[in-house]
């Protein structure tokens, strides 16, 4: 008779506005304020500090961002923005940042509305699973305002200064299969696939090494901005630093003996 396996457990921390669960090698940070989870200013703090404390996490591998309900994120809270000091104002694109800024590959995951400061942190990770529900914009222009937490910049660098303009300009929103055709999604599935999906990528993304993950996701962030010839030189830097590493060794080894490798990390 077969024994039935327990689910692993689940380390749950409730914060206001979202929820962090913790299983295995997975670490998931949760919008939970539907319908429309709509992000406070002093959320983004939090979230900020929860990423942070993920990316410390030795048990940790990979970050996902995701909703509940229906739609990700519709934005900001507008009434924030009159009532946040300079101070508060000018961290905004350094709390957006902190996804980008972890060592760990990061996921969103999103379904439903994408707009405003939900759709600049979705830019700041890694990876983009949309659902084909899901919905993107920059639309502070209908309130007189400039996407201010990074979202045009990031965006000018990934579908060109063209279409760019064209989302933010005209506050447009663009669906998760345009967003995959433009390259600002890596992947757009159904609905019902959506965390399948998101599943799928992170059980893939354990089973590489982590150090070489850090390496080329560093690598590949400080390159957008520097010239091919520098971008190529810092690539070749970093390459020889991995050559003596126990993953590296570990790979090869792995390779020539037909086994599936056990990378550490160091």
């Amino acid at each position: 008779m077969s024994m039935a396996h327990d689910a692993p457990a689940i380390e749950t921390h409730e914060h206001d506005g979202f929820r962090v669960e913790i299983r295995e090698a997975r670490g998931d940070i949760i919008l939970n304020r539907p319908p429309l989870n709509v992000i406070t200013m002093p959320q983004r703090r939090k979230l900020r500090l929860a990423v942070e404390q993920l990316d410390s996490d030795e048990r940790i591998r990979v970050i996902v961002l995701r909703s509940e309900g229906e739609n990700f994120s519709s934005g900001g809270d507008i009434r924030g923005f009159l009532d946040a000091s300079p101070e508060a104002v000018a961290e905004l694109g350094d709390n957006v940042a902190s996804v980008a800024r972890a060592r760990k590959p990061v996921i969103c995951a999103v379904r439903g509305f994408c707009f405003g400061v939900a759709f600049e942190t979705a830019l700041a990770c890694d990876f983009r699973i949309a659902s084909e529900t899901a919905r993107f914009a920059l639309p502070e222009m209908r309130i007189g305002m400039i996407p201010g937490s990074g979202g045009s910049a990031r965006l000018l660098h990934m579908i060109g200064i063209s279409r760019t303009k064209d989302m933010v300009m005209r506050s447009r929103r663009i669906s998760g299969r345009q967003g995959e055709a433009w390259g600002f999604i890596t992947e757009c599935v159904e609905d019902a696939e959506l965390e399948k999906a998101t599943d799928s990528l992170v059980a893939e993304l354990v089973g590489f090494s982590p150090l070489a993950q850090r390496t080329i996701k560093r690598a590949l962030n400080m390159g957008q901005h520097l010239s091919v010839e520098g971008a190529i030189e810092l690539e070749g830097a970093a390459y020889g630093r991995l050559r003596s590493s126990n993953d590296f060794r570990e790979g090869v080894e792995s390779f020539f003996e037909k086994r599936k490798p056990h990378f550490t990390g160091s």
